[in-house]
């Protein structure tokens, strides 16, 4: 599946991962943006950027989307991620906020 099959911002989001843009990746939260990955939550753009450092962009993440669904501001993503720090299929979790993140949880799929 393809990234134009999902709503923005999440798609505009994963494109910036993908291409490893720290700053867009930062820059797609609220100031106040929650990741909560595996139950870890950080909040705001230094947590994120601290956890995001070791574990998603400073890791060469890749999200391969598998399937997408939508309801409402939440947008449910099933993708495969690789990195140099953790690799497997994951359920990731967007809530959003106007054009912006407000959050993303990560759980097992």
């Amino acid at each position: 599946m393809t990234t134009s099959a999902l709503p923005e911002p999440v798609a505009g989001f994963i494109g910036h991962v993908n291409a490893h843009d720290e700053t867009a990746f930062l820059d797609a939260f609220t100031p106040e943006g929650v990741v909560d990955d595996w139950g870890r939550v950080f909040t705001g753009r230094e947590e994120i950027k601290t956890w995001s450092d070791k574990e998603f962009i400073g890791a060469g993440g890749i999200l391969t989307v598998e399937s997408v669904e939508s309801d409402g501001s939440r947008v449910t993503v099933i993708g495969d991620w690789r990195s140099s720090h953790a690799n497997g299929r994951a359920r990731f979790i967007f809530e959003i906020d106007g054009d912006k993140l407000e959050s993303m949880t990560i759980r097992k799929v």
